[in-house]
């Protein structure tokens, strides 16, 4: 508990002396706002990791379909599950299924490793935890890529699916906690910046007895402009979030992860 408190102080006192040019705005088109019975959660999108997932999140937002839904599928240290408009697992919306997006191809120019554990290296990607393979990947493709994945630490949003891996619709999910197991194995579409409490404070159940639910969700784009929040993570390029994987890295010891790393945010 000190450990972690430790972490969360110097990750505090960053956030005040990291200038302005080290702060970087989430783009309002690829930021998703979802008011529920337990407060505000906002979730910057990833369209690099998931282009397909994180378009059907956002129409089935403008559709409406996901105002009202219930958390039908809640477990402590685990999940948060919505997004099903039967309000239990197995609904699905309107659309056709999806195909999955469990991994991705990256420029190893546009990625910066915080770790490199074993024969594979972490970091992050816009706001979303990442795994990659070994960089030798890189030097031996043609297009200088290699093949990530989204790390599936606190906060991060992933697709839910039935047992085929081309079942992915309308299902949605947050994680409450660190669940690496799910990687490569579900698709990763985005990553509360600002609501974590609020998925922690989702009733438990399966499903609740008396169950929270997203009240409304929409693009941020899509909100009246004085209504928008104007949300900035910290760059992973910055000196400031460079001393805050020391310190964390420093907290942990041999025990520290990618999920251990939690980006400063700012709401203007």
């Amino acid at each position: 508990m000190i450990r972690k408190l430790s972490a969360a102080l110097c990750a505090f006192a960053l956030m005040g002396a990291a200038p302005a040019s080290d702060w970087r705005p989430l783009d309002p088109q690829d930021t998703l706002v979802i008011d529920t019975t337990q407060g505000r959660i906002i979730v910057a999108l990833a369209p690099v990791l998931a282009p397909q997932s994180v378009a059907r999140v956002k129409l089935l937002a403008r559709e409406g379909v996901y105002d009202g839904l219930q958390f039908h599928r809640v477990i402590d240290g685990f999940v948060d599950q919505t997004g099903n408009p039967d309000n239990r697992d197995g609904g699905v919306s309107s659309h056709p299924d999806l195909p999955p997006e469990f991994t991705f191809k990256l420029k190893i120019t546009d990625y910066l490793a915080v770790s490199a554990p074993s024969d594979a290296t972490t970091g992050f990607l816009g706001a979303v935890p990442i795994q990659t393979v070994s960089g030798q990947e890189a030097v031996r493709s043609t297009d200088g890529t290699i093949r990530a994945w989204g790390a599936y630490c606190p906060g991060v949003a992933g697709m839910g699916r039935q047992a085929a891996d081309d079942t992915g619709n309308s299902e949605i999910f947050f994680m409450r906690a660190a669940s690496r197991r799910l990687d490569r194995d579900y698709t990763v579409w985005g990553k509360v910046v600002v609501g974590l409490d609020v998925v922690r404070l989702i009733k438990v159940g399966e499903p609740p007895a008396d169950p929270d639910r997203m009240l409304k969700v929409r693009v941020a784009a899509d909100m009246p402009a004085a209504e928008r929040p104007r949300v900035s993570i910290l760059s992973d390029r910055s000196p400031a979030f460079r001393t805050l994987v020391r310190q964390v890295r420093s907290a942990k010891g041999a025990d520290f992860s990618i999920c251990d790393v939690e980006l400063p945010v700012r709401v203007d």
